[in-house]
């Protein structure tokens, strides 16, 4: 290695900016991974928090569903099931530090059909309706937020490897490649040093 190292002044000078700049964007990556690390936990919470709510929520849409079909009947509720209109959704990407996370929107129709709107329908078929929308709902939020959480922890390894590799190899080498240059240097000096007082001492004598 020290056979390919230039003992130039230029290259010391050049190898001080390498470790500038190297110094620099670890920084920079460090601060980017906190980031993302307060994100990623963030998220973690949000998902332990649906997730602790989902039960709950399942039995919720499953007893109202039992009561619709008690008061309506499972014929008349499959065919007002049948006259609603699907949802829809669509896909964003967000972007955070960085990281393009996909964002969800699902979007339900405002207007039923003509025949659900001029029937009478019992308020456990809409309780039921209203429940199983709010389940759909987290469970799509669950995957999006999960699916989220897998995309930073990724980010967040890649960032852990490159920082790694700079703060543990990089700047060491640049910094042992510094000190041997400025010493090669010093000795140098310290030779031409020696040379000119012999020199002077010859011309004296």
């Amino acid at each position: 290695m020290q056979s390919n190292i230039k003992t130039t002044r230029l290259e010391l000078i050049k190898t001080k900016r390498r470790i500038a700049t190297a110094q620099k964007g670890l920084s920079l990556l460090k601060m980017k991974r906190s980031s993302l690390v307060l994100e990623f936990f963030n998220l973690a919470r949000q998902i332990q928090k649906l997730r602790r709510n989902l039960p709950d929520t399942v039995v919720k849409a499953r007893e109202s569903i039992r009561i619709a079909d008690m008061v309506a009947g499972r014929i008349n509720l499959e065919r007002i099931a049948a006259e609603q209109s699907s949802a829809m959704a669509s896909v964003e990407a967000k972007n955070i530090m960085g990281v393009k996370i996909p964002n969800i929107n699902i979007e339900h129709a405002a207007q039923m059909s003509l025949g659900y709107e001029l029937v009478s329908v019992p308020s456990p078929i809409e309780d039921a309706k209203v429940n199983y929308a709010t389940l759909f709902q987290m469970l799509i939020e669950i995957a999006e937020k999960e699916n989220a959480l897998r995309k930073l922890l990724h980010e967040v390894e890649k960032l852990n490897r490159r920082s790694n590799a700079i703060e543990n190899i990089a700047i060491p080498d640049m910094n042992y490649k510094s000190k041997y240059i400025r010493q090669r240097l010093e000795d140098i000096e310290r030779d031409n040093v020696v040379s000119l007082k012999f020199i002077k001492g010859k011309i004296s004598g």
